[in-house]
């Protein structure tokens, strides 16, 4: 953060200890160094602060992305629905309609069965007509 060099520190600790004196020295390094340690763990807790933030509006940005697909995907699915219903419905209508083919055939098992004799059921099951 500061550019200091060692000639640098050796003359501001020489001019430290002259202004303040050796008594006083010890006290006022462990309050300066209590004073920095106070100031990383800020900045620190403020770097912490914004990262979180950040990673709150990434979440907020992919919660909004998978809803709009979710959103997509369950449109495409109503809309398949809906498709398959209507086919659905097409094939109901198909089958509970009769078809000209349909008709024929009923028209030609209607007349075979005209033409085929009906026997009276007292012949059928009567004994007497079995033993003549």
């Amino acid at each position: 953060m500061f550019d200091f060099s060692l000639p640098e520190l050796m003359a501001i600790l020489v001019v430290a200890l002259i202004v303040i004196g050796p008594e006083r020295l010890p006290k006022v390094a462990r309050t300066l160094g209590h004073l920095w340690g106070r100031a990383q763990r800020y900045v620190n807790n403020v770097k912490a602060d914004i990262a979180r933030d950040i990673s709150i509006d990434e979440f907020r940005q992919m919660q909004q992305k998978v809803q709009a697909e979710a959103g997509e995907v369950a449109e495409s699915l109503r809309q398949v629905t809906n498709s398959v219903d209507q086919q659905a419905q097409d094939i109901s209508k198909e089958v509970a309609a009769p078809t000209p083919s349909s008709q024929a055939t009923e028209s030609v098992q209607t007349a075979q069965e005209s033409q085929q004799p009906v026997a009276h059921p007292a012949e059928k099951s009567s004994p007497a007509n079995k033993q003549e």
